[in-house]
């Protein structure tokens, strides 16, 4: 009995993956039907839906101690499916399909950003024994998540929000295009797997949140996402620029010492 149990928590996370994919797959599905009023937006809530159960399924896993290669290999399966191809398709399907071949290039450019986005992570997730290595304070690249994120509440907030977004198809196409390039940089942003309370967190959790709430209350929940995950990417390029600065500051102060040195 204690076996079967096991073996039934093992299920639950990758259950809740294969949830995900489904999501994504019927966000497609419903884009694909975008000739209907509404089915953009219903494909922005599945997939949005998939990012809830993308979250879940990896403390599920870490709850349960049920942490395995399988799980690791499956969720990057999944997030290629709910967070690669359904959002590429959806924002054509709703701007960049006026563009053409040109529209097309860039929502294959995010498509294999973030392919390469996640073979990566996976190669760093691994521990040289092959198991499955203790989450990171930090992530090399944007996850695949966030930058899916970002379109789909950009196209269901065009939608439910009363508010004037920029979705023209060229500010679509830059946005894309450097979403796709924020993955498959080595830029470091927070996971916030590890999140240790202090002041400094709660400060930047705070003016992060706070702005956020107040935006989903006022207009609708989609732009808060919006918020949420600009202010991921902003704070990720701030610890960035701050960390090369003072990188820069220990170097040149270390050569000026080095300098001075004969001179004593």
């Amino acid at each position: 009995m204690r076996l079967q149990l096991k073996k039934s928590l093992f299920l639950l996370p990758n259950m809740l993956t294969l949830s995900s994919v489904f999501c994504g797959f019927y966000a497609t599905v419903l884009a694909a039907n975008a000739e209907q009023t509404d089915s953009l937006y219903r494909a922005s809530v599945f997939i949005v839906l998939a990012m809830l159960l993308d979250t879940i399924d990896g403390r599920v896993a870490r709850l349960t101690r049920t942490q395995s290669a399988l799980g690791v290999q499956l969720d990057s399966l999944a997030d290629v499916i709910s967070f690669g191809v359904a959002p590429a398709f959806l924002v054509y399907r709703w701007s960049l399909e006026d563009l053409g071949s040109v529209g097309l290039i860039a929502v294959f450019s995010f498509v294999a950003a973030g392919v390469v986005r996640l073979a990566r992570f996976n190669v760093l997730a691994m521990t040289p024994s092959g198991a499955v290595g203790r989450p990171s304070k930090y992530t090399v690249g944007l996850p695949i998540p966030a930058a899916a994120g970002i379109l789909v509440s950009l196209v269901a907030a065009s939608h439910a929000a009363n508010i004037w977004l920029p979705s023209s198809p060229v500010f679509v196409l830059v946005l894309v295009v450097s979403l796709a390039l924020f993955m498959v940089s080595t830029i470091r942003f927070r996971s916030f797997k590890d999140l240790k309370l202090s002041w400094q967190t709660a400060l930047l959790l705070t003016l992060a949140v706070a702005p956020g709430i107040a935006l989903g209350v006022y207009f609708h929940i989609s732009v808060t996402l919006i918020w949420l995950l600009s202010a991921h990417i902003i704070i990720g390029l701030g610890e960035s620029v701050l960390r090369i600065s003072r990188r820069t500051w220990a170097s040149s102060t270390s050569s000026r010492r080095q300098r001075q040195e004969p001179l004593q």
